[in-house]
């Protein structure tokens, strides 16, 4: 069908600690090394994007040497670990920042869903958000209209289609967005992480209609942490570490490589105050993964454990609401639990989750950990903040084994003669 976007020797840099990647002073020595046909000299010190060390300069690469071609019609997944530079490059291909390097070519009109707001302005209506997206977009208001009734049914917010979107739940901004990007008919459709937001009904009428999208000559873009939805809409992908491709082909293989390189148990987080993530009044102190046995190598599907959440509270008598989310390796979400609210004296604060025995099958895990206001509004999201394994376990001589399904709860069982 032909090549509709390439992408060639593509880097993006980004110095540490301020907006951009420069001073005035950096770009005068840039300009003067491209006007003598020289490289840029600050590529030459900046290092890869490796969160987890500190590094010698304050220059890093988010991409580096990026090559690969997308075919007309072809849903190609992005996959990679927080930080891999994914969502980075999905804004370069959109060009809502340029590469430091690199030549990217693409045919036809491309609209991309990279964050919850991305192309809305606040203080329009819904209605009047879909015309003017329309017009970016390069369409008439005739098209638009055309298309109008399908993407305000597609959406589910037809009741508050004439209201400002900055009164939507983050929830309503994407349906809304994923439904004028899917039908005003781009070329190319970038999808980010977003559709994590929306319900799970939400989520498969949206894959649905990607796979519509791409039998009708489109091409689309999908990064997504859940790896079953990638197997099943992408037929290829690339695997971005820390910056770079390091592997590409079938979303089959690629994505076993993938779940074996992150394979590996982190079962306890913990930070000193002055570094601990969070707000101004609640920071996280630990986060941490506990059981019978003191040893959560060996959590078995008959044991009991529990999720330990320690806190620093700088607040007095203020509501403390956090939300656990755990995910299995596919990146499927098993089960969502919010605390109670409460409130709490200023000091340590620890917030425990139990989870009972005979609830999960075997397999690693993963927990994200949110400091919630209202239930609605996120203040803080640590992102798979932990992981772990539970294994199979042989009982009074009895083989469990993995049953189907996401969990695999003892729930009480009557059978009686009738």
């Amino acid at each position: 069908m032909g090549v509709v976007i390439k992408v060639e020797n593509v880097s993006k840099m980004y110095r540490l600690g301020v907006v951009g990647s420069s001073t005035v002073a950096n770009d005068i020595n840039r300009f003067w090394a491209k006007i003598r046909g020289k490289e840029d000299p600050f590529l030459k010190i900046a290092e890869t994007n490796d969160r987890s060390q500190k590094g010698d300069s304050d220059y890093v690469y988010a991409l580096k040497d990026i090559n690969f071609e997308v075919e007309q019609g072809e849903v190609l997944g992005l996959i990679g670990k927080n930080g891999a530079g994914k969502s980075t490059l999905l804004k370069v291909l959109s060009r809502v920042t340029m590469p430091s390097t690199g030549s990217i070519k693409a045919k036809g009109r491309t609209a991309s869903l990279l964050e919850v707001g991305t192309g809305f302005h606040p203080e329009l209506t819904g209605k009047e958000n879909i015309f003017l997206n329309g017009a970016i977009l390069g369409m008439t208001e005739k098209e638009v209209k055309r298309k109008l009734e399908e993407i305000i049914d597609f959406s589910g917010v037809e009741r508050y289609i004439d209201t400002p979107v900055k009164r939507y739940s983050s929830g309503m901004y994407v349906r809304l967005a994923f439904a004028v990007a899917a039908h005003l008919e781009p070329e190319i459709l970038i999808i980010d992480e977003v559709l994590a937001v929306g319900d799970s009904e939400f989520q498969k009428k949206c894959l649905g209609k990607m796979g519509e999208v791409s039998q009708g000559g489109r091409t689309v873009l999908f990064v997504s942490h859940n790896m079953k939805a990638v197997k099943s809409l992408c037929k290829n992908s690339l695997l971005l570490e820390q910056g770079q491709i390091v592997d590409r082909g079938t979303s089959e293989s690629v994505v076993n490589n993938y779940l074996s390189r992150v394979a590996s148990n982190e079962t306890t987080r913990t930070w000193e105050f002055n570094d601990a993530p969070g707000t101004d009044l609640v920071r996280f102190k630990q986060v941490s993964v506990h059981c019978q046995s003191k040893d959560v190598t060996l959590i078995d599907v008959a044991t009991d454990f529990s999720f330990r959440i320690d806190l620093y509270n700088q607040g007095y008598n203020d509501p403390i609401n956090l939300v656990l989310r755990l995910y299995n390796i596919t990146g499927e979400c098993i089960f969502n639990v919010v605390s109670d609210c409460r409130r709490t004296e200023k000091g340590i604060v620890r917030a425990e989750c139990h989870v009972p025995a005979n609830l999960l099958n075997s397999g690693t895990y993963t927990i994200s950990v949110m400091m919630v206001r209202d239930l609605s509004l996120a203040l803080y999201h640590l992102e798979e903040i932990l992981q772990f394994e539970v294994h199979d376990n042989r009982e009074d001589g009895k083989w469990f084994g993995e049953w189907i399904g996401a969990v695999r709860p003892n729930l009480k069982f009557d059978l009686e003669q009738g």
